[in-house]
């Protein structure tokens, strides 16, 4: 099978993103009322942009390449394209750092509420285990082991899985929001 590398083209050590266009006002989500510097880029677009440099390992470097018909190519709106998609892509990094950082505050949260009720039932645990004679005391104990750890499963959740790829989507959307776009004629 193929090297993924193998299916793009490349200049001056860059993977090429190429997407051509019939109209600017393909790449944009259609429905956005924003001004068109300041416009959403349509979702596929979007996936196509990221997946493609989400493929590829860390330090790959990109540039992005639109073709446009001739008549179209040259016109100011067509030139404003850049800005648009580096624009689109600060604001979705934007986003990602606000959900990172909501993330790890619910973490640290849950964190704190975990432990002080791990704490608790691994206290009443001793309490209990007191009682060694009886059945029911030691499944009571271990029951409030369980549960003790239970307790853990979210922010353990939260904060050793569900961070990072927030953490590594921002990074992607910070790469594409600096990389070089070119507009170029479609032939």
């Amino acid at each position: 099978m193929a090297d993924i590398e193998s299916l793009y083209k490349k200049e001056d050590g860059r993977i090429l993103i190429e997407i051509k266009l019939s109209s600017v006002m393909q790449l944009f989500n259609s429905f956005d009322p924003a001004p068109f510097h300041e416009k959403e880029l349509d979702s596929a677009a979007e996936h196509y942009i990221v997946d493609t440099v989400s493929d590829f390992p860390k330090k790959t470097r990109f540039k992005i390449i639109i073709y446009l018909p001739p008549d179209i190519a040259t016109t100011e709106r067509a030139m404003k394209i850049p800005a648009a998609i580096h624009n689109h892509f600060q604001y979705k990094m934007l986003v990602s750092e606000r959900k990172f950082r909501s993330h790890f505050r619910h973490g640290r949260s849950t964190l704190l509420i975990g432990l002080t009720f791990l704490t608790i039932a691994l206290v009443a645990r001793q309490l209990v285990s007191v009682l060694e004679n009886h059945i029911l005391a030691q499944i009571f104990a271990d029951a409030l082991l369980i549960i003790g750890w239970a307790a853990m499963w979210e922010p353990i959740t939260v904060i050793l899985y569900e961070l990072w790829p927030i953490l590594q989507m921002k990074k992607t959307y910070e790469k594409i929001s600096s990389m070089d776009i070119e507009i170029l004629s479609s032939t």
